[in-house]
């Protein structure tokens, strides 16, 4: 090959390897909350089409304490929690607020609840009461089946934080979940169950209305349902580049707040 053909050659290589570094998306990768997952999936959707060249994305779920464990580690760009910050947490870790959502306390859709008190859920959760045939309005009988979630979920500290309160903790006889879908799955799956998840995953379950309060989105967003929690996008400092354009958008676009109120209460 004549020794200009083959310089030209090399140039071209160059120049296309060059333009496709150039155009390389950054990568923002996001682990954690269960509850956030669904949420967040859209929301990395809904932008990656809308800026083709701003990011791609991996996600992962684990629960809002692996979100935040992998985050502080430098394992991943955002940490998703559907739990506030706590003492116990890592340093440095700043948690930015993206929108709220219901916890709702979910039955069989053959046990009809017409509702529960706070006291009913404590001492149903708490193991105090164990047969349906003690819960006044409950539609089948037999022992009560506690599903509840692992100590990593934000939903379990959700969940302590607004119905149990800090003197009382979820029986040890409870069956544990890793996510909301297998909460859902188990109490769909069985008449005589009853747990708690997001808002996003009632579906073939019945959600009992709380305090006299039908567990909705409508509800919800109007703020009389009163199990309310922060959705979070957790990162090591303040974000920069690629992952605080990506947050900014998730916090102040037209776009991802109409996203939000599909199926999560829109940030006050």
């Amino acid at each position: 090959m004549p020794r200009t053909r083959l310089l030209a050659l090399v140039a071209t290589v160059a120049f296309a390897l060059a333009s496709a570094s150039a155009m390389a998306k950054p990568k923002i990768t996001m682990s954690g909350s269960t509850s956030v997952y669904p949420l967040a999936t859209k929301l990395a959707k809904k932008y990656a089409s809308t800026f083709t060249s701003a990011a791609s994305f991996v996600i992962l779920q684990g629960g809002s304490d692996i979100g935040i464990a992998d985050v502080s580690r430098d394992r991943v760009s955002i940490g998703m929690s559907s739990r506030n910050a706590q003492d116990s947490d890592p340093g440095g870790l700043v948690f930015n607020p993206i929108a709220r959502d219901g916890v709702c306390i979910v039955t069989n859709k053959k046990n009809g609840l017409s509702g529960l008190s706070q006291q009913q859920v404590q001492d149903i959760f708490s193991g105090r009461v164990r047969s349906w045939s003690k819960v006044k309005g409950a539609k089948v009988s037999g022992a009560i089946k506690l599903i509840a979630r692992t100590p990593a979920s934000g939903t379990q500290d959700a969940f302590q934080q607004i119905f149990m309160g800090p003197d009382l903790r979820v029986a040890g006889s409870a069956s544990t979940k890793q996510s909301n879908g297998l909460v859902q799955q188990a109490v769909r799956s069985s008449s005589t169950a009853i747990g708690y998840v997001s808002f996003d995953f009632i579906s073939g379950v019945r959600a009992a209305p709380y305090k006299g309060v039908p567990c909705t989105l409508r509800n919800a967003k109007s703020g009389q349902y009163p199990g309310v929690r922060n959705f979070w996008m957790v990162t090591k400092g303040e974000a920069t580049g690629a992952v605080a354009k990506f947050i900014s958008w998730v916090r102040r676009s037209s776009a991802a707040k109409k996203i939000v109120n599909t199926n999560w209460v829109p940030l006050r």
